[in-house]
């Protein structure tokens, strides 16, 4: 595990404390969601707060202005304190590890579920049911579309791969019978 890594899971611990104390646990997930989207999709922003030549206290005032109504003092604070700090390229680790944190204690887990057409509703609730069953947690579902899989789904929930689709069964097929015509 790197040392970023590390870094993020202890500001996500404490941001989810902090979050946890006040009740503002799902808040602060939509708010820093909301911060970690805006930096990094914009360049302009990202060279903003690395920059060498404005000071702390401007990065800090602006991003306070910016997310002002928008974002708890909390979440805030701990943007601050990873300004302070010179981790502002940590912001995204700390978002996926407050998600993990949140995740476990709550007994939630986001499951990226990957098809070859888009799943309705009532399709990502039964993945949503069956997974959480498996797993003995509610699962929230993310669906993505890949018209590579042919058919069936691919689900990753936290670093373990589901792979129903049909490309592998077809790659597993193919393995099989050139094994047995060997």
């Amino acid at each position: 595990m790197s040392r970023g890594t590390v870094v993020a899971k202890r500001y996500a611990k404490a941001l989810f404390q902090l979050a946890l104390e006040q009740g503002l646990v799902a808040q602060t997930e939509d708010q820093l969601k909301l911060v970690v989207t805006v930096v990094e999709s914009d360049a302009q922003i990202r060279a903003f707060l690395t920059a060498p030549n404005i000071t702390l206290e401007t990065k800090i005032q602006t991003l306070n202005n910016a997310f002002s109504g928008k974002a708890s003092p909390i979440v805030l604070n701990t943007i601050s304190l990873l300004l302070e700090r010179g981790r502002e390229g940590s912001l995204a680790a700390v978002l996926e590890a407050y998600l993990n944190v949140a995740g476990e204690s709550l007994g939630r887990a986001d499951a990226d579920v990957t098809s070859a057409k888009a799943l309705s509703d009532s399709e990502q609730q039964k993945l949503a049911e069956k997974f959480g069953t498996l797993l003995g947690k509610t699962i929230r579902v993310t669906n993505t579309v890949n018209k590579d899989l042919l058919g069936g789904v691919t689900v990753r929930i936290g670093d373990t791969l589901y792979d129903g689709s049909l490309r592998t069964k077809l790659d597993r097929l193919e393995k099989s019978l050139l094994t047995a015509v060997n």
